[in-house]
């Protein structure tokens, strides 16, 4: 809803041409590349006083699922200052990392990667939860107005443009939420692991990347703190990231835009069946684990683990004690029960309630169900260019949303439409495969009853 501009003290820039909220590594990503423009003023706004990313889960041995490659800029400009590249000769790292030969960081290296640039950016603001976003008109401002993004400090920031980068929530289950008890969601996992070394059976509920590094940790802890450790998940098997070459082209710009233009009805099945290619295990944590467990049972100590597949918790109650937690079969058909003192839910993350987009929702674009529908820009408001999504946009653009290695493609698209001009090149066709029918492939098709004559003779 617009709103005559409102007698409140703004900024000393009274017209900023961009305010990003949020701080995660894609908006991070986009001040970076919007850094050294120096005709486009920016500021982005980050709720925790400190980013990180996913504190809960840097464990020591843990790496990114993706090449260094995927950083925060490097594929829409290699020769960025904020590359992770950079990052490594400016703390004396390059060299230890080219000899590990290896494409993958820790974890830990890549949130310190991520800080290190965020302390490199004069545009970052921190420990600014933004409340609202309005829309307002009035003297001295564009014809199509501008927006007001307001922080729980009473701050406000005036500006052309609002990119939305907040990222995702934890997910817990229905079948657990009400239980009560110490249970904990794998973002939190490092600060609960001292608590769980302590029980008595741990349980894990997942099956993904998260899931199997947890599992992993508390697997090779588990002799020296005595206690039993279960994986449950509701998939047929621990089934690992699908990560060939030919099946990684779909992360690719060209993909993204053939599934923007297919039917809803159409994307949302596909998305299911494409699991394998974003939530599955990289293979070697699997092979890890099966030959840990191998390593242990050679010693003689155990393990004393128990894997269940094809299983759903169906509840889940607290008694102060431990978890009571009904499961069911879903291939027998049958129901069963465990108890359980430590229960690690390793059960995803889904996109975060946007509340402060309320006063605006008018202006924006949604489907059916009531979800932000973005267009080849990411732009998600009725003219095209005010409004932007990062991260938010699988429903329309495909499993490429969460992908770090499409970050950096994603900011150049958005930062060039901020710039009105193509400031970072972008690709359009890069890969070998043709995603739909192939243009010099596009003739009218026989008549049906020429092509069942033509194939009898």
């Amino acid at each position: 809803m617009t709103q005559p501009v409102p007698d409140r003290p703004l900024p000393d820039r009274p017209l900023l041409d961009l305010v990003g909220i949020g701080l995660g590594p894609f908006n991070l990503g986009l001040a970076c590349l919007l850094d050294p423009v120096d005709d486009v003023d920016a500021v982005f706004l980050e709720a925790r006083e400190e980013p990180s990313w996913h504190p809960g889960m840097l464990l020591e041995d843990s790496v990114l699922q993706v090449p260094f490659l995927a950083d925060l800029v490097t594929m829409a400009d290699p020769t960025s200052r904020f590359s992770y590249l950079c990052w490594l000769k400016q703390t004396g790292r390059l060299y230890p990392f080219y000899v590990r030969e290896s494409f993958y960081p820790l974890r830990s290296e890549f949130d310190a990667y991520c800080r290190w640039a965020a302390d490199r950016l004069p545009s970052v603001r921190t420990g600014r939860e933004v409340v609202s976003v309005e829309h307002v008109e009035g003297p001295g401002l564009p014809d199509s107005g501008a927006y007001d993004v307001t922080a729980a400090t009473g701050e406000v920031w005036r500006t052309r443009r609002v990119v939305v980068g907040v990222g995702t929530a934890p997910v817990v289950p229905d079948s657990v939420r009400g239980a009560g008890g110490p249970a904990v969601h794998t973002a939190d996992y490092l600060g609960a692991r001292d608590r769980l070394r302590g029980c008595r059976t741990v349980t894990v509920v997942g099956s993904g990347q998260s899931a199997a590094e947890v599992y992993r940790d508390l697997l090779t802890d588990s002799t020296d703190h005595d206690y039993d450790l279960v994986w449950l998940t509701r998939s047929p098997r621990f089934f690992p990231l699908e990560y060939t070459k030919l099946t990684l082209e779909l992360t690719s710009p060209e993909y993204s835009a053939y599934f923007r233009g297919l039917p809803t009805g159409t994307r949302e099945p596909l998305l299911r069946d494409q699991r394998s290619l974003y939530k599955g295990i990289s293979g070697d944590v699997v092979d890890g684990i099966s030959d840990l467990h191998y390593r242990l049972a050679a010693q003689g100590d155990g393990p004393r683990t128990t894997l269940v597949t094809n299983t759903s918790v169906t509840g889940a109650a607290w008694d102060g004690e431990a978890y009571d937690l009904a499961l069911h079969h879903d291939e027998t058909g049958e129901d069963f029960a465990l108890r359980t003192d430590g229960l690690v839910l390793a059960t995803g993350y889904a996109e975060r309630p946007l509340p402060f987009l309320d006063p605006v929702r008018d202006r924006l674009v949604t489907d059916d169900r009531g979800r932000l529908v973005a267009d080849a820009s990411y732009a998600v408001d009725r003219s095209g260019r005010e409004v932007f999504v990062q991260n938010a946009e699988a429903h329309t653009h495909g499993f490429v949303a969460p992908d770090l290695g499409m970050g950096a493609h994603r900011s150049a698209v958005i930062a060039n439409s901020v710039a009105g001009r193509e400031v970072y090149p972008i690709e359009k066709r890069v890969m070998v495969q043709t995603f739909g029918v192939p243009e010099h492939l596009r003739t009218s098709p026989a008549p049906r009853e020429t092509q069942g004559q033509e194939a009898t003779r």
